[in-house]
């Protein structure tokens, strides 16, 4: 019986993103209180509504840099994986924030359906404009990371939906100003709400998946048990489980029936080929040599 642990973990370069969160930060808090004025001196609901999207984002893009910086911590002897699974948590986090923004949101545009008043639509359009360039730039600054990390990705939608979200309020106060259609202001509030909604949804029941230690959806359960059943000197397999460490790395474990003598060999093999071909850097995997009842593959 032999047994291999292979701990290669694959982190972002969390430095990198320090001054990416510091910003993004940084400029949506001096945005959130400009809209959060002019909001209320151009009772508009809409920028209202941007202005408590942007606000949740801001606290979203603080607990994701808390989860990559606690990410980074060495494990104890009590939290012996570490706390990168501060990333998992922070995620389902920031979507019940989102999900709390879409509910004040829909409050006050119901409120400005009631009791439509006056929005100024110049001023509107004006401040949302600043919205779309400030997150843009802060989008793209987590656009690279986005693609390994379920954390960096949440601040990545986040920004990118506050960009589109802040467009569309530019086009609601373009059209006040062109028709004089007050009730243009709190339909784009309901179309903000869905916006959010679409793209928060996925996030959310990703990172209850992860939570709940599922296989990660960039791997496919099927193909690594076949990448491992089509391994040389490999008869069989159980006992696969497949699950993330954190949002950006990912583990497994197995037991593996083999004929082999080298199993040095065949655990490198294996080792190898779980990294390359599937991204998972921390492998255990059990050699056995006796009859294997194989019910539990």
């Amino acid at each position: 019986m032999a047994h291999n642990h292979s701990h290669g973990h694959s982190h972002s370069d969390t430095n990198s993103y320090n001054k990416a969160f510091a910003i993004g930060i940084g400029l949506n808090i001096v945005f959130v209180a400009v809209e959060v004025f002019y909001g209320l001196i151009a009772n508009s609901s809409a920028l209202l509504a941007d202005a408590g999207h942007n606000a949740s984002d801001v606290l979203g893009l603080v607990f994701a840099w808390f989860a990559v910086w606690m990410s980074t911590k060495k494990p104890t002897k009590r939290f012996t994986y570490g706390f990168k699974k501060t990333t998992i948590l922070i995620s389902v986090l920031n979507a019940f924030l989102l999900f709390g923004a879409v509910i004040a949101i829909g409050w006050d545009a119901i409120g400005k359906f009631k009791n439509p008043e006056p929005v100024a639509g110049t001023q509107v359009m004006i401040v949302a404009g600043i919205g779309v360039f400030i997150n843009t730039i802060t989008a793209l600054m987590f656009l690279k990371g986005q693609k390994d990390d379920l954390n960096i990705k949440g601040a990545f939608l986040h920004m990118a939906a506050d960009a589109g979200v802040s467009l569309g309020v530019v086009v609601s106060g373009l059209l006040i100003v062109k028709t004089g259609l007050q009730w243009i202001d709190p339909v784009m509030s309901f179309i903000i709400i869905l916006v959010i909604l679409w793209g928060t949804w996925k996030l959310f029941t990703e990172s209850i998946r992860l939570a709940l230690d599922a296989v990660p959806d960039t791997i496919k359960f099927e193909n690594v048990k076949a990448a491992i059943l089509e391994t040389s000197e490999v008869i069989d397999l159980h006992d696969l489980h497949i699950w993330a460490m954190s949002t950006n790395e990912n583990a497994l474990s197995v037991h593996v029936l083999t004929s082999t003598q080298n199993t040095d060999s065949l655990l490198n093999e294996l080792k190898e080929k779980l990294a390359k071909q599937f991204s998972i850097k921390h492998i255990t995997i059990q050699l056995e040599k006796e009859s294997l009842n194989c019910t539990k593959c």
